[in-house]
C-alpha cells in the first residue's frame, strides 16, 4: 500500500501533549453528548502487529469514562464459539444507546490473521468477505455510527517496534509466538488486507487508513477523525458550588493500627 505522508519529522512530545489535551477536552464533550442523545458508536481498529492500535486506543480512552467508552479485545474463541455463526461472538458487544465501543481487533480477524496463519480455509474467508458488507449494513441501519480504522505501518518501523518489545521489560508481554510467526508473512498480510479492502470498503462502512509510523501524529489524527465523524455539541454546564461539609459532631479519629503501604518512594 502506498502511503502519502507530508511530514518527514516526527511530532515532538511537547507539541503532542498540547494537542492531545485539547482533543481530550473535545472527547469529553462528545462523551456527554453521546450519553445525552443516546448515540451508538462502534470503532474498529485493525492493522498489523506493532501498528499502534493499543496506543491509539489508550490515547482515546485515558480521559473518558470506561462505562461509556468500552474496549473489547476478545481472546481466542472457545469450543462453543467455534460452533457458532462467525460474527455471533461479536454481536453482544455492539453498543447500546449512550455507548462508544472500541474493538481492538474485530470480526476482521477472519480476513486477516486467521487467513494468513491458516486457522480457517479459503471457502470460509470468501464466505465472510461476501457477507460482512451485509452485516455492517444491518449494524449501520440499526443506528450505529460505525468507524473502521486500518493502521498502516512500514516494514522498518514494525521491525523496530517488535524489537523494542524484546528489549523493554515493560513490553515483553506484547510479543507472542504468533507475532513472530506472522512477522515473516508480510506480503501474505498485504494480500489479505487488499482483499479485505476490496470486499468491505463500502459506502456505508468505509475504511479509513491511518499512516502510523509516527505514533503521535496517528493518535491525534484518529481522535480528530472521530470528532469529525460523530456529530456532537457541548452540553451546557451549570455553575458548580461545593456544599459545606458537616461538622464533626463529636467524631474522633480512631486509635486503630491501620496497615499502611510501605513508603518506598
Amino acid at each position: 500500500m502506498s502511503k502519502e505522508d507530508s511530514t518527514s519529522d516526527k511530532l515532538k512530545g511537547k507539541d503532542y501533549d498540547k494537542e492531545l489535551k485539547k482533543l481530550h477536552g473535545e472527547l469529553v464533550k462528545l462523551q456527554q453528548w453521546v450519553v445525552h442523545k443516546g448515540l451508538k458508536v462502534c470503532i474498529v481498529f485493525e492493522g498489523r502487529d506493532g501498528a499502534g492500535k493499543g496506543g491509539s486506543i489508550k490515547a482515546i480512552t485515558e480521559r473518558v469514562s470506561p462505562r461509556v467508552f468500552r474496549v473489547i479485545a476478545l481472546p481466542s474463541p472457545s469450543a462453543r464459539e467455534l460452533s457458532q455463526m462467525y460474527v455471533q461472538r461479536y454481536v453482544p458487544h455492539l453498543p447500546a444507546a449512550g455507548e462508544v465501543v472500541i474493538f481492538d481487533r474485530s470480526w476482521y480477524n477472519r480476513a486477516g490473521v486467521e487467513r494468513v496463519m491458516g486457522f480457517t480455509d479459503e471457502k470460509e474467508v470468501e464466505r465472510f468477505l461476501r457477507g460482512i458488507p451485509l452485516v455492517e449494513k444491518a449494524i449501520v441501519n440499526s443506528g450505529v455510527i460505525l468507524i473502521k480504522f486500518w493502521l498502516e505501518v512500514s516494514e522498518e518501523e514494525q521491525t523496530r517496534r517488535l524489537q523494542d518489545r524484546v528489549d523493554d521489560p515493560r513490553k515483553v508481554w506484547k510479543l507472542s509466538p504468533m507475532d513472530l510467526k506472522s512477522y515473516s508473512r508480510w506480503f501474505d498480510y498485504s494480500r489479505a488486507r487488499d482483499a479485505m479492502f476490496a470486499a468491505s470498503d463500502s459506502e456505508h462502512a468505509p475504511w479509513t487508513v491511518v499512516p502510523s509510523d509516527d505514533k503521535r501524529r496517528a493518535r491525534l489524527n484518529i481522535i480528530h477523525h472521530i470528532l469529525r465523524t460523530v456529530p456532537y455539541k457541548a452540553m451546557p454546564r451549570e455553575k458548580i458550588k461545593f456544599p459545606k461539609r458537616q461538622k464533626a459532631g463529636g467524631y474522633k479519629d480512631p486509635k486503630y493500627p491501620f496497615k499502611y503501604v510501605k513508603a518506598v518512594f
